[in-house]
């Protein structure tokens, strides 16, 4: 059972400021915004990037990898590509020291359980997806209707028919998610009628779950049309994945404004 534990003098952080901390063997981010302290897990729960390190604004901080905000008196995700909370812990004050008492698990509960810079105000959840008796069928439906977009063969497209492929949590396509950075088409080897098609996407980051299945889900819906003979993916991480890539429409829909 977690008991409190004295880790910093009152003194030593400034109004607002933060501070990184160890309870229990454990790395803690420290904040300190008027006159109230908030303890949070000194982890991105997108790559695990340090919190600690980013940048405060009011009651949000910022990781400086990739640019996810917390709350910092919850653990809420604020914005991606975090869709997970992070832990807070209770924090209070006594005999000149901020004492910290670790919990076991999040409050928070999913992206955005707080609206960006108005505590009072939550957003409506992520639409939930389709049921299904059998899991992978639902990931599959929804990857694999491709033949939806119609026209000649081009960059547009093609960027239309991966508007189909969609993050597994997140619900948004990859498109509006800023993940395909080029296309390209070239003659097909054994059909003058068909092309091979090349996709440059990145992920939000190198260890991102998702990653096998939104290549398999790219291949799969592309190779639908009957006008394509093969389509390869390239994984690029050059430059990195940040949310300006983002459109309006997909930041509406996750409520980032």
């Amino acid at each position: 059972m977690h008991e409190f534990e004295r880790v910093i003098d009152v003194s030593e952080v400034p109004d607002p400021g933060k501070t990184l901390v160890e309870v229990e063997g454990e790395m803690v981010a420290l904040f300190h915004v008027n006159g109230q302290w908030y303890a949070l897990d000194d982890v991105c729960t997108h790559d695990g990037g340090p919190l600690a390190d980013g940048e405060l604004r009011d009651y949000r901080i910022a990781c400086p990898r990739h640019g996810a905000k917390f709350d910092i008196r919850t653990g809420a995700a604020l914005t991606m590509p975090a869709i997970r909370p992070t832990r807070s812990h209770e924090v209070k004050i006594g005999d000149g020291g901020v004492w910290v008492k670790l919990r076991d698990v999040p409050m928070a509960d999913g992206l955005a359980a707080h609206a960006v810079g108005s505590p009072a105000t939550t957003l409506p959840p992520s639409p939930a997806p389709a049921s299904s008796a059998n899991p992978s069928e639902t990931a599959n439906t929804q990857a694999t209707t491709g033949q939806g977009s119609t026209g000649p063969l081009c960059e547009d497209t093609v960027r239309e028919t991966l508007k189909e492929v969609k993050d597994p949590e997140l619900f948004v396509n990859i498109v509006d998610l800023g993940l395909i950075y080029d296309v390209s088409i070239a003659p097909g080897t054994t059909d003058e009628a068909k092309h091979a098609l090349t996709i440059n996407m990145t992920m939000t980051s190198p260890a991102c779950p998702a990653g096998p299945q939104l290549i398999a889900d790219t291949k799969r819906v592309l190779s639908q049309r009957s006008d394509v003979e093969s389509v390869e993916v390239r994984i690029v991480m050059d430059p990195p994945w940040t949310p300006d890539r983002m459109t309006e429409a997909a930041r509406d829909q996750l409520g980032i404004f």
